[in-house]
């Protein structure tokens, strides 16, 4: 059992607090679905930061609003914009083809949350499934080389409290037999996000890239468009500074230098539970299970190919 890591900062704690003193001039950092929530907040951080950021999204010309204005916020003219959309293979394909040079830090924070009815991209596959996890497992397999040519990367991948309503659902990844559920769909990709987290460490760390997954909190953001709206008690809901605060703490703090393959949430690492919590605290046993990162990491490869 390795030690949880505790850091001085928790639930109300903002990106910009979690940032301060911490210089990423000369850093190139890459955040996925940057055009709108806590995805543009942690864009701007790490731009305001000194890092070169690329806002990789699905709608190009809202992105270019949003990297205008962090570029003016923060007098970096590092920020630019290319498109990306994690359920098409192609496009995926495409902005890793683009990519030259050194990755030092990937946040895959792009998301589709409870899609009402089911959605399948062009291969047939679930839409949540696809857009929350393939897609980002082909972006940051992908990007591996530029990963490793960075000596010393980082991967942040965004998972949720849905991990703890479904685990990967390996003998119907797609619900080719069953009956579609939104919340079972989302829930399964959100584990599959802090799987990726445990087995590109456990893969990579030799290179020195190290993955670390989180729960960024309950955020009113586009995300909860099918769901009507956030339903979280009002205590427990933050803001998009509040919601960023993690993403950029695994991105950038010193405290998470060579740590990888674990799940924070406030800013903290979180506890590993074997039943669902009332709160919906902690991660699923099943979303740090090494034997299921290995299998969902080898049925991904197999897809993605």
């Amino acid at each position: 059992m390795h030690t949880a890591i505790r850091t001085r900062f928790g639930f109300s704690s903002t990106a910009d607090e979690v940032i301060e003193g911490v210089d990423l001039a000369g850093k190139r950092a890459i955040v996925t679905g940057a055009a709108s929530g806590i995805g543009s907040e942690t864009a701007r951080v790490l731009a305001n930061a000194g890092a070169d950021v690329v806002l990789a999204v699905r709608r190009p010309d809202a992105g270019e609003r949003v990297a205008q204005g962090i570029r003016e916020s923060t007098g970096n003219s590092r920020v630019s914009v290319a498109p990306l959309d994690l359920s098409d293979l192609r496009s995926v394909r495409d902005f890793v083809a683009a990519w030259n040079g050194p990755l030092h830090i990937l946040v895959n924070n792009a998301g589709v949350m409870a899609i009402p009815t089911l959605e399948r991209t062009s291969q047939g596959w679930e839409m949540q499934f696809a857009t929350n996890f393939l897609g980002h497992f082909a972006l940051t397999t992908g990007l591996h080389r530029a990963l490793a040519d960075a000596g010393g990367a980082r991967v942040v991948s965004v998972s949720s409290s849905g991990n703890l309503i479904a685990p990967v659902l390996f003998d119907d990844l797609h619900f080719d037999f069953l009956p579609y559920d939104p919340l079972v769909a989302y829930g399964q990709s959100k584990s599959a996000c802090a799987l990726l987290a445990v087995e590109a460490t456990h893969r990579w760390s030799g290179q020195g890239i190290f993955t670390n997954a989180l729960n960024p909190g309950a955020i009113a953001t586009n995300l909860q468009k099918h769901t009507g709206g956030l339903k979280t008690p009002p205590e427990r809901r933050k803001s998009v500074a509040q919601g960023a605060a993690t993403s950029v703490l695994l991105a950038a703090h010193p405290a998470l230098d060579r740590i990888g393959g674990r799940y924070f949430e406030d800013c903290n690492e979180a506890q590993t539970v074997t039943r669902r919590p009332a709160d919906y605290s902690g991660v699923a046993h099943y979303a740090m299970n090494p034997g299921n990162a290995q299998r969902l990491w080898e049925v991904a490869a197999g897809l993605v190919s």
